[in-house]
């Protein structure tokens, strides 16, 4: 188990570019196997659970070419479908969440997809029936071995197109959805779709391999079935996550800093948010520039003086994924928020760690805390914790680097499933990190 020394409470400076978006990645490598043609993808991140899934796809037969750093060329043009039922896919497809969107462009291309139940993050419960609902309405017969935990979808004809109306705008539901309606026969309607910028670059990928899909950006997407798509090149967009976790590691340790080529028009509300906690924000170009707030940060109230509350929702709303962040930043703003995390129900128990720190939080209850901001009048004490999982533990990670004293973070391999060499990119900024 890996383990971080941080030496908290020093400023940082610089500049610092944001890795590909993990989560569009997943869905953007499993497209893959839509096509034999050749398909290359760059801005990939160099992060565990990316390079567990093109492995997955290497043994699966995909032909594989690194380009350079962070591209790579994809062909899919000699599939081995044995690999799907072996014991080596059932522990690979376990150890990453993003695998169950294999099953989609599986089942189209080929008339079956495998998948055993999927791994990631413990946040709370994370169902998959939307996933195979919708897959069903296509056509799909279902089968599921519930000693070996393991899914399954066949089918012996094409795909036909169908009305769905899916049950939670699931992001990764609605891209296997989407894969498998691409080579379907006929219309399919996806009603509640999610609307995610991830989901938009996916969409607008599969239309240049040519399938035929309107209403991108919408919650109702409308995709006429074609009989094959062919290759492309896709430049995945900048982690919005890590963009809006560099935001919160300037604002906590009073740092300048300047956040390169965010992709301004796909950030949605996260500088809005960040702005509410009464941070600073420019935008410079594509760039986001960051001034070190050495006199702290305000949160603004309500016009009715009520207490801020953040919480987070589906696109266009807030991401959940970056509430653990908000969380952590509010325990040195000058006020009071109110974080409510609906999506999920486990992640805001980190909160413990914050605590042992120093942090003025009540915890209500599974999904509310409230942050009482200390004004940097009392600074958060170096401890030692353990990362639960990828959001919680770069949280941790930043609340140690503005703590007074070394911290000690285990179970990092939580960290470097979602952040490209976490460690040497805070140090060029002037960290004082080490990995152990």
């Amino acid at each position: 188990m890996g383990t971080f020394v941080v030496e908290g409470g020093h400023t940082l400076s610089g500049s610092i570019q944001p890795q590909g978006a993990k989560n569009e990645a997943l869905q953007i490598l499993c497209a893959v196997l839509l096509t034999p043609d050749r398909v290359e993808i760059s801005n990939v991140p160099d992060i565990v659970d990316i390079n567990k899934l093109i492995d997955i796809l290497s043994q699966l037969g995909v032909k594989i070419e690194k380009l350079s750093a962070n591209s790579y060329a994809f062909q899919a043009d000699d599939i081995d479908l044995n690999y799907l039922t072996s014991e080596a896919f059932k522990t690979a497809g376990r150890g990453i969440r993003g695998s169950i969107m294999l099953v989609g462009p599986l089942l189209a291309r080929f008339g079956k997809g495998f998948i055993p139940k999927p791994g990631g993050d413990k946040i709370g419960r994370r169902r998959v029936d939307t996933h195979f609902e919708g897959l069903m309405k296509l056509g799909a017969d279902f089968q599921y071995d519930r000693e070996a935990h393991f899914y399954g979808v066949t089918s012996n004809k094409r795909l036909q197109g169908a009305y769905i109306l899916m049950d939670e705008a699931s992001v990764t539901g609605t891209a296997n959805i989407v894969m498998a309606a691409a080579l379907a026969e006929g219309t399919t309607t996806i009603y509640n779709a999610a609307c995610e910028p991830y989901l938009q670059q996916l969409c607008n990928m599969l239309n240049r391999m040519g399938a035929q899909i309107s209403g991108i950006g919408s919650n109702m997407l409308v995709i006429e079935g074609v009989e094959n798509l062919s290759g492309t090149h896709h430049r995945i967009l900048p982690d919005m996550i890590e963009i809006g976790s560099w935001i919160g590691l300037a604002a906590l340790t009073k740092s300048e800093l300047t956040i390169t080529n965010v992709a301004w028009e796909y950030l949605g509300q996260i500088p809005a948010v960040f702005q509410k906690l009464g941070i600073s924000i420019e935008r410079r170009g594509d760039d986001m520039y960051i001034p070190a707030h050495t006199h702290g940060y305000e949160v603004q109230d309500y016009i009715d003086g009520s207490i801020l509350t953040i919480a987070d929702a589906p696109w266009p709303g807030f991401t959940p994924d970056l509430l653990s962040i908000i969380l952590v930043v509010a325990t040195q703003a000058k006020g009071s928020v109110l974080v409510h995390q609906k999506m999920f129900e486990s992640r805001l128990f980190f909160v413990d760690k914050l605590l042992d720190m120093g942090a003025k939080i009540i915890l209500c209850d599974p999904h509310r805390a409230t942050v009482i901001g200390h004004d940097f009048k009392s600074s958060l004490k170096a401890t030692t914790m353990t990362s639960p999982d990828i959001r919680a533990g770069i949280s941790l990670l930043i609340a140690a680097l503005s703590a007074k004293g070394t911290s000690t973070i285990h179970n990092i391999e939580q960290i470097d499933r979602g952040y490209e060499q976490i460690d040497s990119r805070l140090r060029a900024l002037g960290a004082k990190i080490t990995r152990q």
